[in-house]
């Protein structure tokens, strides 16, 4: 029978099914009526008043799992969570479940594994709870940091190729705590809570692929997780980390870009507290020794080490202070083949970088200095001194065979294009074209470079400086490397307009994508020819050119006011 069934008794079956459907409480039955003359659906006033009870509920919830003793409120949101499971795939009552499950340190295993086994539940489950199911599932847990990860190097990547050049703000301008604001970063912090062993796994994750790779900006990622941790006192994880006291003094140093006597002596102490039977440490340490900005800082700082050391009359092999940031840079530097021997010991430091390379550096410094006093002096009847044009067969040697020696020439070779020191920078040139492991071509030097060489614009209209710069160094390995195609057209983006009109012509011939060429280097190559192609001149203006020479007609000076 239908509930409207017909008859006089209709009505009344009606609205007793109404009043044992409804919501059964005595002070909303009087607002009923009043409801109903405002035409306000049951429905829609049943799933209020259900929408408020939950709010509540859930609250209460919350309550019961911080009040009372421990023991207790678990107990009672285990009872509750037996309860309510069976309804956690209802919409309506999935939230309560769900929040009971988050406030539980431990669910029940056979709730997560039937929440693990749903894509539904997993998704909508809290990260407490996906906590508990991935660090029994390292696969799963693997295929939900994958994307970050890669995300995090396109990210770095993107950086590098920015189509920004600039001195002031290039790769290593954002200071530590802002790259750690970054949504990898937080996601992944997120993700780890206080959990050390998902904290293991992504250490792990981090290892595996730097060693697959070669990818330094992974070594990045471990530091910043890590200092990340710092930053919210997750001393669950900060103190079981032996690297912790280390990574917080050199990330002090990074965000000074120079390693001071004070740090340098806290560093020092750490490396050489490794105990024995603990030195597997040295592989972790090596990691955050290897991230690009600890390299930039250690560079750096040697650089103006050794600037002071002329200033001093003092020899490398005299600087404690010197020495250490090599120890720490070769300690850096080594870091993948640490890790792929599983050999845990520091790296000889090369005894010839002391005694030659570097006194060789400094002799460059005090060259360009005996040249401009030389300028400076009346040139009586001597002849003007040219500058040095060649460089030792030696340093050419060290920059090919010593990565720690290649590393710190390069830093220099950036020092002094940044000082527009043109005819240093173009004496060196030439001992970059054979790098160690091609250092000179890769992408952090070349966007460094890119970037100090617009400080040298107004060079790039003479013809010597280009063809040295772009015959004699860039186009050496353009077709063999994509990335110096691409950081050598994002320079041409940048200066084109000071390069002379027939040097530009034969560079964009030089510079035409082939078959092989990426995406990248097409569209770069397509808004370089777009902005020469706005450069010449219109057919029409090359014929209206000769109108300029007809006499114009005289204007009459205005009156003075």
């Amino acid at each position: 029978m239908s509930i409207h069934g017909g008859g006089s008794g209709g009505g009344g079956y009606r609205a007793d099914a109404l009043t044992e459907n409804g919501v059964l409480l005595p002070s909303l039955q009087s607002a009923l009526p009043f409801l109903d003359l405002h035409g306000t659906p049951r429905l829609e006033f049943h799933q209020s008043v259900f929408d408020e009870l939950r709010e509540k509920l859930l609250e209460r919830v919350s309550a019961i799992a911080s009040e009372g003793k421990v023991e207790e409120r678990y107990k009672k949101l285990e009872d509750l969570l037996e309860k309510c499971f069976s309804l956690v795939k209802m919409p309506s009552i999935q939230p309560v479940v769900m929040c009971v499950m988050k406030h539980l340190p431990k669910v029940p295993e056979k709730k997560l594994k039937l929440v693990m086994a749903d894509k539904d539940l997993y998704k909508a489950c809290a990260v407490e709870v996906k906590r508990q199911i991935w660090q029994d599932n390292q696969a799963l847990f693997g295929d939900e940091v994958s994307p970050l990860l890669k995300q995090y190097i396109l990210e770095k990547e993107n950086t590098l190729f920015s189509s920004d050049l600039s001195v002031l703000h290039n790769f290593f301008s954002p200071s530590p705590k802002t790259r750690r604001q970054g949504e990898v970063v937080q996601k992944l912090t997120q993700m780890i809570g206080k959990n050390v062993k998902l904290y293991d796994m992504v250490l792990q994750f981090l290892r595996t692929l730097f060693l697959r790779t070669r990818n330094v900006h992974y070594c990045t990622l471990r530091a910043e997780l890590l200092m990340s941790l710092h930053d919210l006192d997750i001393s669950e994880i900060c103190t079981v980390d032996p690297c912790h006291k280390f990574t917080w003094c050199l990330d002090a140093c990074i965000r000074e870009k120079f390693v001071d006597n004070k740090r340098a002596r806290e560093l020092q102490g750490f490396l050489d507290g490794v105990k024995k039977g603990q030195e597997q440490v040295l592989g972790d340490l090596s990691m955050i020794l290897c991230d690009p900005f600890a390299i930039n800082t250690l560079a750096l700082s040697t650089i103006r080490h050794l600037q002071e050391l002329i200033g001093q009359d003092t020899l490398p092999r005299e600087s404690p202070d010197l020495l250490l940031l090599l120890r720490m840079l070769s300690l850096g530097q080594g870091a993948w083949d640490m890790i792929d021997s599983q050999v845990f010991r520091e790296p000889k430091m090369e005894h010839e970088l002391i005694t030659k390379f570097l006194p060789m550096l400094m002799s460059f410094v005090v060259d360009d200095y005996t040249f401009n006093v030389d300028q400076k002096l009346p040139s009586e009847e001597k002849g003007p001194i040219p500058y040095p044009s060649t460089i030792p067969e030696t340093f050419t040697k060290f920059l090919q065979e010593h990565r720690i020696a290649c590393e710190v020439g390069l830093y220099y070779i950036l020092h002094i294009t940044k000082q527009r020191n043109k005819n240093a920078f173009l004496r060196l040139l030439p001992a970059l074209v054979e790098t160690f492991s091609d250092l000179a071509f890769s992408d952090i030097f070349l966007h460094l470079l890119t970037g100090n060489l617009t400080l040298l614009a107004d060079e790039f209209a003479l013809e010597d400086f280009c063809t040295s710069l772009f015959d004699g160094f860039f186009l050496t390995a353009c077709s063999r490397k994509e990335n110096v195609h691409r950081h050598m057209l994002r320079l041409l983006l940048h200066l084109h307009h000071k390069v002379a009109p027939t040097k530009l012509e034969s560079l964009q011939k030089a510079l035409e994508p082939t078959k092989q060429s990426g995406d990248a280097v097409k569209e770069l190559y397509n808004q370089l020819s777009e902005k020469l192609e706005l450069r010449k001149p219109s057919p029409a203006q090359v014929v209206e050119t000769p109108s300029m020479e007809l006499t114009l007609p005289t204007v009459p000076t205005p009156a003075s006011l």
